[in-house]
């Protein structure tokens, strides 16, 4: 379990930019439980969701550099929210899989060129021996505005991408699990996204969105 609580290269939970952030958002008069659902809500809505920037070059993908944002896709709000939970004391690991959006934005299929979300990232958590599931991804107010349920966690139970809207349209679909990670990895994030997404080697991308990694990447 302790490879779940360890520091490693992209989730730097000892630098002192998530320990702050921790300290900020935790109280030491609440229990591990209610302290986990904090770091959750911090994480969920203090960062904007923005699926068009994606930068996998190894010098920003930290979770101490990712801090200095203010926004952030599904994976970088994993990786903040897993060192925020390591940094306090709870074994955390990122999970991936591919989901499909059926009320995908025209400007998000515009991008991908499809509905299918792949390599979604989402947080798992160890709290009182149980492997719990939630997704930081969506902001309150993103949430709102696509007219589906806000997110909550309560700390007992998964919470993950909801599958219908309010009016019980279907919303998100998971078509493919990758499985967990104790660290980001991000080579098979890179051509897992080429796979599926082969125009990002393109110079041309739409304006407005970028593909960054740190050198011209042969897809496998």
């Amino acid at each position: 379990m302790d490879n779940f609580l360890t520091s490693t290269e992209f989730i730097d939970h000892e630098h002192p930019k998530i320990r702050d952030f921790v300290e900020k958002n935790t109280q030491e008069d609440k229990t591990v439980k209610e302290n986990a659902i904090s770091l959750y809500l911090a994480v969920r809505d203090q960062f904007r969701y923005n699926p068009y920037n994606i930068d996998l070059r190894k010098s920003t993908i930290r979770a101490s550099k990712l801090l200095d944002k203010d926004n952030g896709n599904c994976v970088e709000k994993a990786i903040i929210l897993i060192a925020c939970y390591r940094a306090y004391g709870l074994p955390s690991r990122l999970h991936l899989a591919d989901v499909r959006n059926h009320i995908a934005t025209e400007r998000l299929e515009a991008f991908l060129g499809s509905n299918l979300l792949a390599c979604h990232g989402y947080t798992e958590v160890l709290i009182d021996g149980n492997w719990i599931s939630n997704t930081p991804a969506f902001n309150k107010e993103l949430c709102e505005k696509l007219n589906v349920e806000v997110l909550e966690f309560d700390g007992e139970h998964n919470s993950i991408f909801q599958e219908y809207d309010k009016t019980n349209n279907l919303f998100m679909e998971y078509e493919k699990d990758h499985g967990v990670f104790e660290d980001l990895p991000v080579d098979f994030i890179i051509n897992t996204l080429l796979n599926h997404y082969p125009h990002f080697t393109q110079s041309n991308l739409p304006e407005g969105f970028s593909f960054l990694i740190d050198e011209p990447h042969k897809n496998d």
